[in-house]
């Protein structure tokens, strides 16, 4: 099977291409982040790194068997690009679409990267900055999901995590929310320095994650917002529309 998966959760436009078909390897991945003070590039870099990576591998878009699209918690207007995209691109090559928790992304992510057993056997923490003074969180441990994902005040972090110390061992938080909310994590949690790559979605993850997770109903698929969306201005739903549309377009002319 050969996935596509695309994230625009966060402030990062995330792509990964990945393959386990015979004679047909592929691990790709692409992320764009925008400079400090910079608004997120997700209209403008998702298609083409999506087209980076299918060139790289020397793919046609009609190749890719799964998209896989990250579904937030996160930001309206980014969490609306990424959904539209997918669903524009999965229409105009007929593949299955398969929806992924951005959260589950991050901690898969984690966890994959963990260079000894006893990291990989401590609970994965994903915070995504949810602004209002909020963040999504979520938690992972061998697979399973131990905190369901909700918005709570960072204040109540310490609270929700401190139960999922296993064995003396902390859990280990990453993700914008963690970055930002650092010193209401440090107590019962280990957070990686900012500069770490784990705080970032890893479009890897998300391939790896959406090969068993069950097709989407196409027309059906929606953003996981968790909680009521953020007021939102005209320019931002015109931003998603333009996005959705200017998907199909380009996937009608690539595919």
């Amino acid at each position: 099977m050969i996935v596509l998966g695309l994230d625009t959760a966060t402030a990062d436009t995330c792509v990964g291409l990945l393959s386990d078909t015979d004679g047909l390897p592929l691990a790709l991945t692409r992320r764009h982040e925008p400079a400090t003070g910079e608004r997120p590039g997700h209209a403008e870099q998702l298609l083409a790194l999506a087209g980076d990576v299918l060139h790289e591998a020397s793919l046609t878009w009609g190749a890719v068997d799964r998209i896989a699209v990250g579904v937030g918690p996160g930001t309206f207007t980014g969490l609306r690009i990424g959904v539209s995209t997918a669903r524009a691109l999965a229409q105009a090559s007929g593949c299955q679409l398969a929806a992924v928790s951005t959260l589950a992304v991050l901690a898969d992510g984690l966890h994959a990267a963990a260079t000894d057993r006893q990291t990989a056997q401590r609970a994965a923490v994903a915070c995504i900055d949810a602004r209002r003074g909020e963040v999504f969180v979520g938690a992972w441990l061998a697979g399973e999901q131990v905190l369901e994902t909700r918005a709570v005040p960072p204040t109540a972090l310490a609270d929700l995590l401190a139960p999922l110390a296993v064995d003396g061992r902390s859990p280990v938080a990453v993700g914008d929310g963690a970055i930002r909310y650092r010193e209401h994590l440090t107590a019962v949690a280990d957070v990686p320095a900012d500069a770490d790559t784990r705080h970032h979605v890893d479009g890897l993850a998300l391939c790896r994650l959406a090969r068993y997770a069950p097709a989407a109903d196409r027309d059906a698929l929606l953003p996981d917002y968790v909680r009521a969306p953020d007021a939102v201005t005209t320019a931002d739903r015109a931003a998603a529309a333009n996005a959705a549309t200017a998907a199909a377009a380009a996937a009608a002319a690539r595919i």
